[in-house]
């Protein structure tokens, strides 16, 4: 049922996919370009349409009331970005300790434009020696493409420079910010 739906917005919304979701049992997968609050409503339809059982990190602001309930059933934990508390730590302890986990995160972490992206993804995916599955929301197109998993590597700046290129402002749904 969540399926269909997730597939009705997909179509309402007049996006579509491009590329194979690999087949992972545990991953991060970078979203980017992050300029939007659409952004999540685009990932959590394609995250429907698709079937995907993933988790996110969220500002813990959003994960108040009523619609932290939502969030977390949804696959949402809340993280307080004013003391990290080893969060990286415990995210690669959870995705070890798991038999399957998709970890969906945005790499530049904020809706605003930054110098560079943060090194959180590498050191989750370093840590736990997983995959990084690269997922692009590119609204020129309204196409979610999904990149190959691959590797990690073994550098967070050569990692920013080889899955950042395959991004671009063009793709934003706000060019400017990103």
């Amino acid at each position: 049922m969540l399926r269909a739906v997730g597939r009705m917005a997909m179509r309402l919304l007049g996006w579509r996919f491009a590329g194979d979701v690999p087949n992972v049992a545990k991953a991060v997968i970078i979203v980017a370009p992050h300029t939007s609050n659409w952004d999540f409503f685009i990932a959590l339809a394609a995250r429907l349409a698709l079937g995907l059982r993933a988790s996110f990190l969220g500002k813990y602001s959003l994960f108040r009331g009523p619609v932290g309930a939502f969030m977390r059933l949804i696959g949402g934990v809340p993280v307080d970005r004013s003391s990290p508390h080893h969060v990286v730590d415990q995210t690669v302890a959870a995705i070890r300790s798991a038999d399957a986990m998709l970890l969906a995160l945005s790499p530049e972490g904020t809706r605003k434009k930054l110098p560079k992206w943060r090194t959180g993804f590498f050191h989750v995916a370093h840590g736990a020696g997983v995959p990084i599955v690269p997922v692009a929301l590119d609204y020129s197109t309204r196409t979610v493409r999904f990149f190959p998993a691959e590797d990690p590597g073994e550098s967070p700046d050569e990692a920013l420079t080889r899955f950042g290129a395959r991004f671009s402002a063009s793709m934003a749904r706000y060019p400017e910010q990103y």
